[in-house]
């Protein structure tokens, strides 16, 4: 079959930006996230999209959002998914060279307990066992803000698991709850039984006082994870990310790609899971790389 002008183009890209110095194919390193997460299906779902138009993808699995923004800086990833407070701070505080590709989806903050735990708010996580996510996570990053704004009696028991561990922690009595920042809903999740969301959306405001606009209201809908009615709680969006030096060329057929086949990525059903001009370009401080905004200009003028 013969390849196609964007793959002909991004393997151009490819070969001039990220040649191996063994003299190896060149590959492009798609970092994405923890297993049984959003960003692990949709990082697997863009790597199938793009191996198609003929390109070589290596997908990464990692904590997530931190380590991938670190990943990127240090030259081990191309491209990665990364939560928007995550980005920000890479951006505006660490001056990390990351660009957006596009906002993808809104994430939401799960804080994940067992039905009748008699943890019906976030202060009530005082002096209890806390999963806030792996280190380097966007999920980690987010938590340790709830928990700093929350006002706690006295601080919370904290430890570090991932989306797998964390369950099984809470499911053994090891912890008494969990932080996770993902779609919904998250895979994992639905198949559990006997858990509650707590809800987070009264500590959105001031989380946008001390942190900026990165932090929206959500609502987990009723019937999500077997609740009776809908749990407010705090929305994050998500990025599509590149390191600032990926070619522009490379940028702009990552892009494409990904809106071409945003029928079969199957993301959550949250805004900009459809994928819109209007919400993709709305990255805040963080700049659109430069052949993802020519992609913009192309499609929507």
């Amino acid at each position: 079959m013969p390849i196609s002008r964007r793959a002909f183009l991004g393997l151009a890209a490819l070969a001039a930006g990220c040649s191996a110095a063994d003299g190896r194919q060149a590959e492009l390193r798609l970092a994405t996230g923890v297993t049984g997460g959003i960003y692990e299906q949709l990082g697997d779902g863009l790597a199938r999209e793009l191996r198609q138009d003929g390109l070589t993808v290596r997908v990464m699995k990692t904590a997530a959002s931190v380590q991938n923004l670190t990943m990127m800086t240090d030259g081990r990833a191309d491209v990665a998914f990364a939560l928007a407070d995550s980005a920000d701070d890479a951006v505006r505080v660490r001056h990390q060279p990351v660009s957006a590709l596009a906002r993808v989806y809104m994430n939401y903050v799960h804080l994940v307990v067992r039905r009748g735990s008699g943890i019906v708010a976030v202060k009530d996580l005082a002096g209890r066992a806390v999963s806030i996510g792996l280190e380097g996570s966007g999920t980690a990053v987010t938590a340790t803000r709830v928990l700093a704004v929350a006002g706690l009696a006295e601080p919370a028991e904290v430890s570090r698991l991932g989306l797998d561990e964390s369950v099984k922690a809470l499911l053994d009595g090891r912890i008494e709850a969990f932080f996770w920042s993902g779609g919904v809903p998250t895979p994992v999740l639905t198949s559990l039984g006997d858990i509650e969301l707590v809800p987070l959306e009264p500590l959105v405001t001031v989380l946008r006082r001390r942190f900026g606009p990165l932090y929206e209201h959500g609502l987990v809908p009723a019937g999500v994870y077997g609740s009776g009615r809908p749990v407010p709680t705090i929305g994050t969006p998500s990025y599509l990310m590149c390191r600032s030096t990926l070619p522009d060329d490379l940028a702009y057929v990552i892009t494409e790609t990904l809106f071409g086949a945003r029928d079969r990525l199957q993301a959550p059903s949250a805004p900009g899971g459809r994928l819109d001009m209007r919400y993709a370009i709305g990255t805040g401080v963080v700049p659109l790389h430069p052949g993802a905004a020519r992609y913009y200009r192309s499609a929507y003028g």
